[in-house]
């Protein structure tokens, strides 16, 4: 019974968010549209970056585009996986805003049944949009200069799932606390113009000042960004001392370019970085079935109250 109502309502969410072109075709046209503004505005300079960390060293221009590749189309999905899941949650938004919600409230589903049916369509629109911008991430890298491997890109694909996962979790648990359409779209606003900075996709995090290096080290979609830019960037720099350069080259080029990242002072290995994205997802994903079975509850009794008048 239970699963039957959680797959009816997934179903419902779903078809409202695709039901609204004005939201998903947008939606999913903006990851394309932003990996085009990446690579038009933002590629001469990652390649100039790459070359001043080689300095006078030679490297071949497609290697540095193919490290260029990489970086560009690892951001894109750490910054898509984050705004994207905040578009998708509209849905719930909307049903509070509508009055949908109150009905869903009062209705025989479960606070769990009908957090979770908002949780997993939010998840679904994402990914869906997610590996869209993925493929074509893959088709741009090929374009540019392989030199993934069957692992690098398998892992990319769990990293990009995890990062839906938070960015599900995250929005879920802001959205619950929005209660007006004119709302959400200034927090859609706010996160797409911030994120991309906060999770180091917009430019290396080793650039930025002390204080707030070791401030983006305690925020969740650090670690998964670095995670992407680990496995879609690690194999091209590997390559560097295939080309006769100082195996510290390639070390300053992970280093310079987020494919490792400390936690004050101390280098976190990539488990510690899927650890550390794993908690932020639970505790996202704690908060917003906390505060979801909270409102049920709030609701159950204010309805008690009108059948007693």
């Amino acid at each position: 019974m239970k699963s039957m109502q959680l797959r009816a309502l997934v179903k419902r969410n779903c078809k409202v968010f695709f039901r609204d072109k004005g939201v998903f075709l947008p939606s999913l046209i903006a990851p394309l549209i932003l990996l085009f503004l990446f690579i038009a505005f933002l590629g001469n300079v990652y390649r100039d970056s790459i070359r001043s960390v080689v300095k006078d060293f030679p490297i071949s221009d497609a290697l540095v585009e193919s490290i260029a590749s990489g970086w560009l189309v690892s951001s894109l999905l750490a910054v898509c996986a984050v705004t994207i899941a905040f578009t998708a949650n509209t849905i719930m938004v909307q049903d509070k805003a509508r009055g949908q919600y109150a009905d869903l409230t009062v209705a025989p589903v479960s606070s769990r049944i009908l957090a979770l049916s908002y949780f997993l369509a939010t998840f679904l629109v994402t990914a869906l949009i997610c590996f869209v911008a993925l493929g074509a991430g893959l088709i741009y890298i090929a374009i540019a200069g392989w030199h993934l491997t069957l692992s690098d890109v398998l892992f990319t694909i769990l990293d990009t799932l995890l990062l839906v996962l938070f960015g599900t979790s995250f929005s879920s648990a802001v959205c619950f606390f929005i209660k007006s359409e004119g709302g959400v779209t200034a927090v859609e606003a706010t996160v797409s113009a911030a994120y991309g900075f906060l999770c180091g996709a917009y430019m290396p995090v080793g650039s930025l000042a002390a204080w707030l290096q070791k401030a983006l080290s305690l925020l969740p979609g650090t670690y998964g960004t670095v995670l992407l830019h680990r496995h879609l960037m690690g194999s091209a720099i590997g390559a560097v001392t295939n080309e006769g350069l100082p195996a510290e080259l390639a070390e300053g080029l992970r280093q310079g370019f987020d494919c490792t990242v400390s936690f004050f002072g101390s280098e976190v290995p990539a488990w510690g970085c899927y650890l550390a994205l794993v908690a932020g997802i639970l505790l996202f994903l704690a908060v917003y079935l906390v505060c979801m079975g909270r409102r049920r509850k709030i609701f159950a009794e204010k309805v008690a109250i009108a059948n007693q008048v």
